[in-house]
């Protein structure tokens, strides 16, 4: 049996000085080896690490905030979130201090020694000592910025380290889809980079009041013009006051009324005119067909002769110049067929922190997915997981998000073929979700004989059937067939 002693740290360690009975031998097993091996060198996960965080940094914080509140305290709550502070008395003190602040009141170490007696917190933060030592804890207050920079990157590693753990964690016990779990991966990934600056969630009442008083405010100011993303087109940006972030806007229509070109029309006009990033989702469409009919519609050439190849002479010039304005626009074009909920919402992520995109097109919402189990044997499950999801998506990215949708064979059944918000193909959550319903339709499409068609080409009507914040009714569009593009109806004729 092996002889063993306790070494200077405590440990039982093998007696090496000879000290072993003439009648004993040593005898060495595997297991006994190894595991001494292991108690001598533990691996780094059973090394107990402290999270990142710097003490010092947090009470300069508070100390530089003590000394001059008045011009550091409003600084300080859009910089920093109380999470931020690794100590909870330091916590504590900041949020006590802030609050003060906000109700005007004067902050010194009196004020707040009589504040923490008032609320039976002085012993949380250490007693009376504790706040008079933070007074002088520092000898200027305007390094105050240097030390926040410190409490925040500490913040974020610890952040990194807690969502990071989160993960791993769910990634063990998770059992459903791996695609779920990877957005969600995806999601706090990104999120870190938000930790840097206060969560709108934690704003008070009085500030959401300031806000909305001040986007009040700027419309008063900028009163006629268009407050949210021109769509282009002179009616339907009165009637939406153009479109809004964070909205999800659905065009519907029968098959072949023009919903694929009116939403390119949208997204050409603030992707050329006003040079902003816009991505385009086609699962109908190639990107090759879709280029070529944004070729057209721009140069405003007559698309069925270029496709059979006799353009005229004039033609060139003018595909030329909308060539070059289209290559110079920040157009992001994916075509993944039957691409799924997750995926997009990915990709359009990518999308918003690399391109910084202002407007996403999806073309069109039943040829997308679920990965779900239980949406697999329900289409109507799907369909409303798919919506909430894009709706989701307009939220989170703070975009508009324009969907194209198709609607049943119900208008077929109507004289003029007319559509209704109940013709949404497939579910109600569609008409649930979306903040604004628009219905596309051509007469022309509809007409009983030939003399009835000529008399009505070229004529549409885009139906605003819902808008939840703002009145509904009719825009008359002109449809240019050879151009594949929509236009304003000419005020004489609605005269």
């Amino acid at each position: 049996m092996e002889n063993v002693e306790m070494d200077s740290n405590g440990n039982d360690s093998p007696n090496l000085k000879g000290n072993i009975p003439n009648n004993k031998t040593i005898e060495y097993k595997s297991d006994s080896v190894s595991s001494f091996k292991t108690n001598q060198n533990p691996s780094s996960s059973e090394i107990a690490r402290s999270l990142p965080n710097n003490t010092d940094a947090e009470k300069g914080v508070l100390s530089a905030m003590l000394q001059s509140p008045d011009e550091i305290a409003g600084e300080a709550v859009q910089q920093l979130q109380p999470n931020a502070f690794y100590v909870p008395s330091h916590k504590l003190l900041y949020e006590l201090i802030i609050r003060l602040s906000d109700e005007g009141k004067p902050i010194d170490a009196i004020t707040l020694q009589e504040a923490l007696i008032r609320e039976d917190k002085m012993e949380k933060v250490g007693g009376p000592s504790a706040v008079l030592e933070l007074i002088d804890f520092v000898p200027d207050a305007s390094h105050f910025q240097y030390y926040v920079e410190i409490v925040k990157e500490k913040y974020l590693l610890r952040e990194i380290i807690s969502t990071c753990t989160s993960c791993i964690n769910s990634a063990y016990v998770h059992e459903g889809d791996a695609g779920q779990i990877l957005d969600l991966v995806e999601q706090n990934i990104l999120d870190i980079g938000d930790q840097e600056k206060p969560n709108g969630d934690n704003l008070s009442m009085k500030d959401h009041v300031l806000s909305a008083i001040e986007n009040i405010e700027s419309m008063y100011e900028n009163k006629g013009q268009i407050q949210g993303l021109p769509t282009g087109f002179r009616d339907i940006d009165k009637l939406l006051n153009g479109l809004q972030p964070g909205q999800m806007i659905v065009v519907a229509a029968r098959p072949s009324m023009g919903k694929t070109s009116l939403a390119m029309n949208i997204a050409e006009h603030v992707c050329v005119d006003q040079e902003k990033a816009v991505a385009v989702f086609s699962l109908e469409m190639t990107t090759q067909d879709l280029v070529q009919r944004l070729l057209c519609s721009r140069a405003r050439v007559n698309s069925q002769k270029i496709r059979s190849g006799i353009p005229d002479s004039s033609d060139f010039p003018k595909l030329m110049k909308a060539a070059g304005e289209l290559s110079k626009s920040k157009m992001l074009i994916d075509e993944t067929p039957s691409i799924s909920i997750i995926e997009m919402r990915a990709k359009a992520r990518r999308m918003k922190q690399r391109d910084d995109i202002q407007l996403l097109v999806v073309d069109y919402l039943q040829l997308m997915q679920s990965t779900t189990k239980r949406a697999k044997d329900n289409r109507q499950i799907e369909i409303s997981e798919i919506s909430s999801g894009l709706k989701a998506l307009a939220k989170e990215l703070h975009i508009p998000v324009i969907v194209l949708a198709q609607v049943n064979r119900n208008p077929e059944e109507r004289k003029g073929g007319r559509p209704r918000i109940s013709d949404l193909r497939e579910s109600g959550s569609i008409e649930q979700d979306a903040d604004v319903v628009g219905l596309l339709m051509r007469p022309e499409r509809y007409a009983d004989d030939d003399d009835e068609k000529d008399d009505l080409e070229g004529e549409a009507t885009f139906i605003i059937a819902k808008q939840r914040n703002g009145p509904i009714g009719d825009v008359p569009l002109t449809f240019i067939d050879t151009q594949i593009r929509f236009a304003d109806r000419a005020r004489e004729q609605e005269d």
